[in-house]
């Protein structure tokens, strides 16, 4: 795990949920029992890195914003 520490501003772009989802069960993929999340400013670039490599028939990557909220 990699953790970058960041000014947060007016310009930063929003934080986003990237989730990899089995479309055989519609359950968020698990491992070691914990659900598989990426936390990214450029979700389209971290659902693709979710899905190499994995047969798009069987799995999909579900982006979600999350709540932010500014601090004046």
């Amino acid at each position: 795990m990699t953790i970058i520490s960041q000014t947060i501003d007016a310009k930063t772009p929003p934080l986003y949920s990237v989730r990899l989802i089995d479309r055989r069960t519609g359950q968020v993929h698990r491992v070691n029992g914990a659900p598989l999340l990426a936390l990214s400013r450029e979700p389209q670039a971290a659902a693709a890195s979710l899905l190499e490599g994995r047969d798009p028939a069987l799995w999909e990557a579900r982006i979600e914003p999350l709540a932010t909220r500014t601090h004046q």
